[in-house]
């Protein structure tokens, strides 16, 4: 590449603005932003349970055990009562089963991105079908946490829903800088 002199017509702007470090600089950071907003969507369908058992590499007695262990801190910090231990067991259960599954499908949107990515010609349109996936993933494990949500929260005492609201803040809160 040679600087342009005096004498030299500056290179035009087309060419300038496409070469090829803007085209790969492009490409990297294009896949860069969708392998953050998949991975921001997977910890954010995994956040709840602290991802560990998000990768699909657990038996099923691995997996309750989890839930099991995650369940007794959550009645420490409410202070349950074993009626509301016993109802508030199956649900979350129920909606660990529920998700779980989702993360699979998950997985194969972000490889379907992936590969749509990696392509001699970029594929739009499977980009996008891979995208829409995605949406729809998190939109089915956003409703039912929701439920989830709702349906633990009308077993709780509104004092036993602060204590748990601001256990939630405290765990969730950015540091400060």
């Amino acid at each position: 590449m040679t600087i342009p002199t005096q004498n030299d017509p500056a290179p035009p702007m087309r060419r300038v603005l496409f070469n090829r470090q803007t085209v790969i600089a492009f490409v990297a950071g294009a896949a860069v932003t969708i392998g953050a907003v998949v991975s921001a969507a997977a910890v954010g369908m995994a956040g709840w349970q602290h991802g560990s058992m998000m990768d699909g590499m657990h038996s099923a007695a691995e997996v309750d055990a989890h839930v099991d262990h995650m369940l007794m801190h959550f009645y420490v910090e409410i202070d349950a009562s074993d009626a509301q231990k016993a109802q508030i067991s199956p649900l979350v259960k129920q909606a660990v089963n529920d998700i779980l599954p989702l993360h699979s499908h998950l997985q194969a949107a972000r490889t379907q991105a992936m590969q749509a990515l990696t392509q001699t010609t970029i594929d739009r349109s499977s980009l996008e079908t891979a995208r829409q996936a995605h949406l729809q993933l998190a939109d089915q494990a956003s409703k039912r946490m929701v439920q989830l949500v709702g349906d633990v929260g009308d077993i709780l005492t509104p004092t036993q829903r602060e204590s748990l609201a601001a256990h939630l803040e405290q765990m969730h809160a950015m540091p400060k800088s």
